[in-house]
């Protein structure tokens, strides 16, 4: 049977990118038993209500919701179990320092297989107010605004 190569995402934490700031992402292994596994194969999972903590020098992955394998059996693995994160000892050192930091969250942004592998990326953020949102939006939208307008002077079609 040929290794998988390349990259295909499961999910995705869309809202995140909403919510906060981004100031550093991490690339992470995630530790699942085969249920999980073959539940994601399937495409499902959620990213919806999840954060990372650091307990006792590990990190770990709180939420994720990654329902039951239908085909399972009394093995099956509980949906929201919390899941322990891989990361480098430097890693894992440099997370402490910031999130002790105060006003740092770790979010997980997706989760997708790498080369046959689960892999998570988790952000270091900081959370948005909401007066950040707006502006965000409107810079957002003015952005597209000078697009287009771009788009149209190239073409020669003036408002």
């Amino acid at each position: 049977m040929p290794k998988e190569r390349g990259q295909k995402v499961i999910v995705s934490n869309r809202k995140a990118r909403h919510d906060y700031a981004i100031l550093d992402t991490y690339e992470c292994g995630l530790v699942l038993v085969g249920t999980e596994v073959k539940s994601l194969r399937e495409g499902k999972a959620s990213l919806a209500d999840a954060f990372a903590t650091v307990d006792d020098g590990e990190v770990w992955l709180r939420n994720v919701h990654i329902p039951e394998y239908t085909q399972g059996t009394w093995t099956n693995h509980t949906p929201r179990r919390t899941r322990k994160l891989l990361l480098h000892r430097r890693e894992i050192e440099k997370l402490i320092g910031k999130t002790k930091e105060g006003g740092l969250s770790l979010v997980p942004l997706s989760m997708y297989f790498k080369d046959g592998k689960v892999k998570v990326e988790i952000a270091l953020a900081k959370g948005k107010k909401a007066y950040d949102k707006r502006q965000t939006l409107a810079k957002r939208d003015a952005d597209r605004d000078i697009r287009k307008a771009m788009g149209r002077a190239l073409k020669g079609k003036f408002d």
